[in-house]
């Protein structure tokens, strides 16, 4: 197993992605680690292949993931994390909002844990974050109310469940996201939930982050993805269920 896993979930990123690499490439660089970047490429329709592959002379280990189509960022993110094979998988936006270099950050804060967290999210809701750019009006308003009603349906207590930066263990990434099935923008929001589900300890860490223009995510996209969430509620309550049936079942066979 390889000691970390970085994935990158990329539609029509060409114009975007060589800053995040260069970034990744330059902190990669410093450590003397057993490393890999997995690119999934969400079935661009511009050059960002091409753009991905013209940097596999800066790594040790760079990985071009196609999608014959746009399938979206929740299956992009699940189809990286599950061929990653680092003991820590972190994914991170291609538009650099957060710079990779707060791997390091929430690292150090999961070390100070009496139990080591299994996930480790960036936040901007939580004290010490710093947004250096910040949203439009609107958007940053339809994500307030977005986040109230996540935590009030399926996880209440986690302040920030969207941000693009996230660190699961190999275990704890094999065993939640073989488990996801969303494919929007809600998938975070799953992820965390499973996890939570399967008893596997979250750590909410104060990250930097920026507001990039010609984001994804378009206005639209909201109210969608929290129509996504009620669902998901649903859908996780019945896979834990189900598990828990399944452990049982097992229990009582081996007895």
């Amino acid at each position: 197993m390889r000691d970390l896993s970085i994935i990158i979930p990329a539609y029509n990123e060409a114009e975007r992605i060589g800053e995040t690499l260069d970034s990744i490439a330059e902190f990669l660089a410093e450590r003397r680690l057993d490393d890999e970047v997995i690119v999934v490429d969400d079935g661009s329709l511009d050059d960002t292949i091409a753009v991905v592959e013209s940097y596999k002379p800066r790594f040790r280990r760079l990985v071009v993931l196609e999608s014959p189509r746009n399938l979206g960022k929740g299956h992009a993110v699940r189809k990286g994390m599950l061929t990653g094979t680092g003991r820590q998988r972190l994914f991170l936006d291609a538009d650099n909002s957060t710079n990779v270099r707060e791997f390091d950050r929430l690292m150090a804060a999961a070390a100070e844990e009496p139990i080591e967290p299994a996930v480790v999210i960036g936040s901007v809701a939580v004290d010490g974050s710093v947004v250096a750019v910040r949203q439009p009006g609107m958007r940053a308003t339809l994500g307030r109310i977005g986040n109230r009603v996540i935590q009030r349906l399926v996880l209440p207590g986690i302040e920030d469940t969207q941000r693009g930066f996230k660190v699961f263990t190999g275990d704890a990434s094999d065993a939640v996201f073989r488990r996801c099935t969303s494919n929007g923008w809600a998938f975070d929001v799953e992820a965390l939930a499973l996890a939570r589900g399967l008893g596997y300890h979250i750590l909410e860490v104060p990250v930097t982050w920026e507001h990039r223009d010609d984001s994804r995510v378009r206005p639209g996209a909201y109210a969608t993805a929290l129509l996504d969430v009620a669902r998901i509620k649903v859908r996780v309550q019945r896979k834990l269920r189900d598990t828990a049936e399944l452990v049982s079942l097992d229990a009582s066979d081996s007895r």
